[in-house]
């Protein structure tokens, strides 16, 4: 590979975040080690995190996807706070929102609405992940 091709790949910086009192990571460090196998920077956010928190560390980290995982069933109140915290920081529109966990399929239509750009719920692979990754996160 030569610098110049070198130098066009970039590293993709993801914050896996999980907000809200939903205490189960496990897929969400599976998430996590995986996008780190294929080569992306990751940022875990750890338990327990407000939506506030996690626009912060979005901004802060100056990430290109934020990864909300959500299992507890409060993804119609946490992740529009997010999308709008995002908005109100400038920090929406080069950004990649992805949503995984449990979400039914009657909500995911208001939250791509919203600006969730893709919902991965159980049993969705890898490797699909990733490579929507890598198509779709913004050229920053």
């Amino acid at each position: 590979m030569s610098v110049e091709q070198e130098q066009a790949e970039r590293t993709i910086r993801c914050l896996v975040a999980k907000v809200g009192l939903d205490g189960h990571d496990r897929g969400a460090h599976v998430i996590a080690r995986a996008l780190r196998d294929a080569g992306f920077e990751v940022i875990y956010s750890g338990l327990h995190r407000s939506p506030d928190e996690v626009v912060q560390a979005a901004v802060q980290e100056d990430v290109d996807v934020v990864g909300i995982s959500i299992l507890s069933g409060a993804h119609k109140t946490l992740v529009p706070r997010i999308l709008d915290g995002l908005r109100e920081y400038d920090a929406f529109d080069d950004r990649l929102v992805l949503v995984g966990g449990i979400v039914p399929d009657d909500d995911q239509p208001e939250l791509r609405d919203l600006g969730v750009d893709e919902i991965f719920g159980p049993g969705a692979s890898m490797e699909e992940m990733i490579r929507y990754i890598r198509e779709q996160a913004p050229e920053r």
